[in-house]
Formats: C-alpha cells, structure tokens, sequence
C-alpha cells in the first residue's frame, strides 16, 4: 500500500496547483474561483490514488479482474458537467464561461497527474496554465482587439420605444452595434446590445449612466464578452 506521507504530499500538490489556477479566476470573480479549482484538483488527485492502490486487496483474486485506469478515466468525462455549468450561453454569439471551463477540465488531469506521482509534470502543466490566463491576455488584444466587443444588457418596461432611443445614444457616442436580440419576460423586456468597445473606459461609464437615466430603465448590465 501507499505511505500516508505520499499521500498528504499528492493531495497537498494537487491543492497548491489548484489554488494557484483557482486564484487567478477569483480575481476576475468568476463563479469557479478559488475553492472550486482546489476541490476538483484534489479530487481528481484523490481518484487516481484510490484508481492505483485502492483495490491491491483483490487484485490478483481469482476470477477478478481489476483495471486501474478505471476510476480515474470517469475523471475525464465526469468534469465536463461541472465545466457546463460555468458556461453562460447568454444569447446568440454571447458566450461566457469557456476559459474557465476548460481550465477546470486541465485542473483535473493535474489532479491526476500528482496522484500518479508525476509530481513533475502537474507543476509545468499548472505555470503553463497560468501563462495562458495571464501572459497571453495583453497579446491577444493587441493582436485581436478589432474583434474585441462588449455586451450592454437592458432592462426595461414592455411597450415603450426604447431601441430607437437607445440606437440615438449609441450614435451620438460613436458606437458601432454589432448584434441586437430581445427577449420579453413578463412585463418587461430585455435587450441585448453588442458593440464595439470605447476607447476610454469613462466614455463607456459615461454611456451607461446616460442610458440608466431613461425613464423606462429598470436595469442595465455591462460587461465584456470574455470566456
């Protein structure tokens, strides 16, 4: 059987790695932040020990027949209901949430990894992650900030004209809309803007605050469509 100090040393690695990842999504206050990373990885760690040495008691019994990889194989495909539902599919081409699931789906072979005792290849596996969350964010807007866009969601009572207006604002500030949809719930309605991002971030502020003060507003969210 495995030594207890293996063991803690596997879990505590898996903890430490997730942590590191789970940080990074905390700070953008993602749903799946911190915890979340560390449970999984530790989890993942976790069933890939119990998937090595749990079954040594039977393992060679006669008419028994005992596969290792059996239980760390379900890791794989079992995160992937946990990474849906970090996905926020919001409305058509507004998609949130990918990054962070793919991440926790990466999380888990680290967990793997360092209940294998590839203590090695989880540690570059998790720097690499965070160079992708992290160093690769200042070069993909400069490289692809043409197609970088915002989502201004809008709440507002049922009946009025509120897109022409809306459309009026837009144009005076210069914005350019991408993508329109609006959903009707109960008395209100919701409208989905897509647009090009200001340059300043006050002149987006100031746009918000312009569009909150119209009498048919109830609610007004803004963020970026990020994954």
């Amino acid at each position: 059987m495995i030594e207890w100090t293996t063991v803690v040393l596997r879990i505590a690695i898996a903890a430490l790695c997730g942590g590191l990842v789970g940080i990074e999504r905390e700070r953008k206050e993602w749903a799946a932040g911190l915890r979340t990373h560390m449970m999984v990885c530790v989890g993942s760690c976790l069933a890939m020990i119990v998937s090595t040495y749990g079954f040594e008691e039977v393992r060679g019994t006669e008419h028994v027949s005992v596969d290792p990889s059996r239980v760390a194989a379900q890791v794989v495909s079992g995160i992937g209901f946990i990474g849906a539902g970090t996905i926020l599919f919001l409305r058509n081409e507004i998609i949130r949430g990918l990054t962070t699931a793919a991440g926790l789906w990466t999380v888990s072979a680290v967990g793997l990894a360092a209940g294998g005792g590839m203590y090695f290849a989880a540690f570059v596996t998790t720097l690499t992650i965070l160079f992708i969350l992290m160093g690769l964010k200042p070069i993909g807007k400069i490289f692809f900030k043409p197609n970088h866009h915002q989502v201004i969601k809008v709440k507002a009572e049922a009946g009025q004209e509120l897109f022409t207006t809306l459309q009026q604002i837009l144009q005076d500030k210069g914005v350019m809309i991408s993508y329109v949809s609006t959903e009707k719930k109960s008395k209100d309605v919701v409208i989905y803007l897509k647009i090009k991002p200001l340059n300043a971030e006050q002149d987006m502020l100031s746009l918000i605050q312009q569009i909150q003060l119209l009498p048919a507003v109830k609610d007004i969210v803004w963020h970026e469509n990020r994954t």
